[in-house]
């Protein structure tokens, strides 16, 4: 059974940065495509970027240069570094497996506020 659990989330003020984590149990992340997601209220969720192979990225429009996607296999550990964030960042961010999702975990909170 896939576990996924997310952290790193906190309340920041724009301009600000964090770095989320993402670990998982019954996978290895470096044979899958690991992308991170966002969801706020009232909102389906959004695929903010993803990451597999050696390794190929991609990155929605809405954060293409100022959020960065990576992996270390050693720790089976995704990440998502954000900078210069907007408080339209503000978000439940997940980590998933794509195209076809893992059981969802909690998710880790970002607020963007001053």
């Amino acid at each position: 059974q896939v576990q996924l659990e997310e952290s790193g989330g906190d309340l920041v003020q724009p301009g600000g940065s964090l770095r989320l984590s993402c670990t998982g149990s019954g996978i290895s992340f470096s044979t899958r495509i690991m992308g991170w997601y966002r969801r706020t209220p009232g909102r389906q969720r959004e695929l903010v970027a993803y990451i597999f192979g050696h390794p190929s990225i991609y990155y929605a429009d809405s954060v293409k240069g100022r959020f960065t996607i990576s992996r270390d296999d050693s720790k089976n550990t995704l990440y998502l570094r954000m900078n210069s964030l907007k408080p339209e960042d503000t978000a439940i961010y997940y980590c998933n497996t794509i195209p076809n999702n893992e059981s969802w975990g909690q998710g880790t909170q970002v607020t963007v506020s001053s």
